[in-house]
């Protein structure tokens, strides 16, 4: 028989927990540029009545709703497996703002650029979404809704009909990528208040 050692006595070392991975959602492939022409029959966003020179306020106004939510308790918990939590969401918005202040930029200095591609749910699941501190995504959030509430601030009166095209094809003026813009944050503060 093997002599006994200390540590083959001892408790059995507990790893420490860890967020368990969550199921991924299923994935958005829908085309959302409908928005454009009709009003969203779950968010109730109109982009038909948006006027350009309110773009700016509209993008801090729809972003200002997400750091009650992730003060709450459970901001983090997902109400169902393959749905977002609160601090899933406010992630995701804060990195649509940045993405869109740049396609703005972009669309502003070049002409007709193509997007780069950006993959929303590899995007949450590359960067952990669910494992982030809500005061730091509460933080950085307002840093993106600045960034992108800027970049639509600095587009002058004959710039709104320059063209972007995204990298399924759909074509863009700035007009309507502020207005489609504006239905992913709106839509997500519809998903807050659903919770």
């Amino acid at each position: 028989m093997p002599p006994t050692t200390a540590h083959q006595n001892a408790e059995p070392l507990t790893p420490e927990p860890q967020a368990p991975e969550p199921q991924t959602p299923v994935p958005d492939d829908k085309d959302w540029t409908w928005t454009l022409q009709r009003v969203c029959p779950e968010c109730r966003y109109d982009a038909m009545t948006v006027e350009r020179s309110a773009v700016p306020a509209l993008v801090r106004d729809a972003v200002s709703r997400f750091p009650d939510a992730l003060r709450r308790p459970g901001a983090a918990k997902r109400p169902t497996p393959a749905t977002w939590s609160p601090l899933e969401y406010a992630c995701h918005v804060r990195d649509v703002c940045v993405v869109f202040a740049e396609r703005v930029d972009l669309m502003r200095e070049q002409d007709e650029p193509r997007f780069a591609n950006w993959d929303q749910d590899a995007t949450a699941l590359q960067e952990r979404y669910w494992e982030q501190d809500p005061a730091v995504v509460s933080a950085e959030l307002d840093q993106a809704s600045d960034l992108a509430a800027t970049a639509f601030a600095r587009v002058r009166d004959d710039d709104w009909e320059r063209r972007g095209v995204r990298s399924n094809g759909s074509e863009f003026t700035i007009d309507s990528l502020a207005r489609y813009f504006l239905h992913d944050l709106y839509h997500h503060v519809a998903d807050l208040e659903q919770r």
